[in-house]
C-alpha cells in the first residue's frame, strides 16, 4: 500500500500543475480563435486585402528575424526541449505566434492553427518551470500537457489532445508517465475555451458502413493513398524551406517572394477557397461532390506559403486536403461521400504527424464512435505508408515502423529530419540527436 499512499500528494501536484496548464492553454486559444475568426471575416469581405500578404510576410520575417530567433523553431522546438531540456522556453513564442498566425490568415496565407495553439500552450506551461523550478523529468511532463492542452482546446479533441502530445514525440514511443498530467490538462483546455463562449465547427460523416470484406478492403486502400499524400505534404514543405532558405539569405525575403506567389495565384485563378483555413470547404466535403483537384490545389498552396515562412500550422490544411481527397475516392470506391470524406479528414494528418492513436480518438471525438474501427485501420495504413518523414523534423525515431533492410541501422532518438542526410552517407553511425535515455519510452 505505500506506492497507493505516495500516489496521492503525486495526483494532487499534477492535478494542480496540469489545471493551471489547462486554464492557460485554454484562455489563449480561446482568444486566438476569436482573433482568427475576425480575420477571416474580414479578409473575405475585403479580398484586396491579399495584395498585402507580401509586405504582412516581410514584416512577420523580421520581427521573427529581430526577436524571434530563438523561437522560430516552433513545435519543434518544444519538441526538442522535452528530448533534450535545455532552457526554459521564452515566454515571447506565445505573442509572436498568435499575431503572426492571424496576420496570415488576415491577409490570405493558406496556413493552419494547431501549431499555434501548441506553441502557445507550451511556452506558458514552460513559465511555471521558472516559477517553481522544477526538475528536468517534470518539466518534460509539463511541456507534454501544454501540448496536449493547446491541440485539444483550438479542436475540441480532448481524446486526441491527451494522446497527442504522448505520440508525436517519437515514432513507436509512448511516455505514460505524462499520461495524467496530459489528460487534465486536455480536458480543462478544451472546458476552459468553451467556457469563454467559443464553439468549434461541427461535421457530420453521415452513414458509417458496416464492416465487411469490401469496406475494409476499401479503406486500406483509401488508407496507403492518404499516407502518401500526407508524406508529399511532408516532403514539399521541407524541400520548398530548404530551397527558399539556401537562395534567400534574408529571411524576411523568404515570405515576401512567397506571398507575392500566393496572393497572384489567389486573384488571378480566383481561388480564394484555398485561403486560410477553409473550413466551408471541409463542410462542403461531407455534402456533395467536390473539384477532384481540390486537395492538390490546397495542398499547393500551404506548402507554398509554410515552405516560404508564414506562420500558423499544418493541421487544418490536412483536414482539408484528407476531406476532399476522401471525396474524390468516394465515387471510386464505393463507399459514403461523408463516411470517406471524414476518414481523409483524420487519416492524412495521421500519416502526416506519424500520429495514428491520436487521429482515431480524433475520428471518434468528431465523426461518432461507430467510425472507429475503420478510422483505425485507415489511420494506421496511412502512418505506415507514410514512411519515416513526418511535418515535425524532430521527431524522434523510438521504433521503425517497419522491419525492412532499408532501415535497419537508424540510431535510436535520431530526429526525422537527420534521415536523409544518414541515408544519403550510406553509413548507419550517427550520433542520436539526443542520448536514448532521454527518448520517451
Amino acid at each position: 500500500m505505500n506506492e497507493q499512499f505516495a500516489l496521492f500528494p503525486l495526483t494532487l501536484r499534477w492535478l494542480l500543475l496540469a489545471c493551471v496548464v489547462g486554464l492557460l492553454a485554454g484562455s489563449a486559444s480561446a482568444l486566438f480563435l476569436v482573433m482568427l475568426e475576425a480575420a477571416t471575416q474580414w479578409r473575405e469581405a475585403h479580398r484586396w486585402i491579399v495584395w498585402g500578404l507580401p509586405l504582412a510576410g516581410f514584416a512577420v520575417g523580421w520581427v521573427y528575424l529581430r526577436v524571434g530567433q530563438s523561437v522560430e523553431a516552433g513545435n519543434n522546438l518544444l519538441i526538442d526541449e522535452i528530448h533534450d531540456p535545455r532552457q526554459v522556453v521564452p515566454l515571447r513564442m506565445a505573442p509572436l505566434i498568435l499575431l503572426s498566425t492571424v496576420v496570415s490568415h488576415l491577409f490570405g496565407a493558406s496556413v493552419g492553427r494547431e501549431g499555434t495553439a501548441v506553441q502557445m500552450g507550451g511556452s506558458l506551461a514552460d513559465q511555471i518551470t521558472r516559477l517553481l523550478k522544477l526538475e528536468a523529468a517534470e518539466r518534460r511532463i509539463l511541456l507534454m500537457a501544454g501540448i496536449s492542452a493547446g491541440f485539444a482546446s483550438v479542436f475540441g479533441t480532448p481524446l486526441a489532445g491527451a494522446v497527442f502530445a504522448l505520440e508525436v514525440l517519437a515514432i513507436g514511443r509512448l511516455r505514460h508517465d505524462a499520461l495524467l498530467a496530459c489528460a487534465l490538462a486536455a480536458v480543462v483546455g478544451d472546458q476552459v475555451t468553451m467556457l469563454w463562449g467559443v464553439h468549434h465547427t461541427h461535421y457530420a460523416a453521415g452513414l458509417i458502413p458496416a464492416l465487411g470484406a469490401w469496406s475494409v478492403l476499401a479503406v486500406l486502400l483509401a488508407g496507403a493513398l492518404f499516407g502518401l499524400v500526407g508524406m508529399l505534404f511532408a516532403n514539399g514543405t521541407h524541400a520548398l524551406s530548404a530551397l527558399f532558405r539556401r537562395h534567400i539569405a534574408y529571411a524576411p525575403l523568404r515570405p515576401l517572394l512567397g506571398g507575392l506567389l500566393v496572393a497572384a495565384a489567389l486573384w488571378g485563378l480566383d481561388a480564394w477557397r484555398y485561403a486560410g483555413l477553409g473550413i466551408p470547404v471541409i463542410v462542403e466535403s461531407f455534402q456533395h461532390p467536390l473539384a477532384p483537384w481540390d486537395f492538390a490545389a490546397k495542398m499547393a498552396f500551404t506548402i507554398a506559403s509554410l515552405g516560404s515562412g508564414f506562420k500558423g500550422g499544418e493541421v487544418t490544411p490536412l483536414f482539408y486536403i484528407g476531406a476532399t481527397l476522401g471525396n474524390a475516392l468516394a465515387p471510386l470506391l464505393q463507399l459514403p461521400l461523408g463516411f470517406l470524406a471524414a476518414l481523409g479528414f483524420v487519416a492524412v494528418f495521421a500519416g502526416a504527424a506519424n500520429t495514428p492513436l491520436a487521429c482515431t480518438f480524433m475520428a471518434m471525438e468528431l465523426f461518432g464512435a461507430d467510425i472507429g474501427v475503420h478510422a483505425l485501420l485507415a489511420c494506421v495504413v496511412a502512418y505506415l505508408f507514410s514512411g519515416h518523414t513526418g511535418i515535425y523534423r524532430s521527431q524522434r525515431v523510438g521504433q521503425g515502423k517497419w522491419r525492412l533492410p532499408a532501415l535497419q541501422g537508424l540510431p535510436e532518438g535520431l530526429k526525422l529530419g537527420d534521415i536523409k542526410a544518414l541515408r544519403g552517407q550510406h553509413k548507419a553511425p550517427v550520433t542520436p540527436a539526443a542520448p536514448p535515455s532521454s527518448t520517451p519510452d
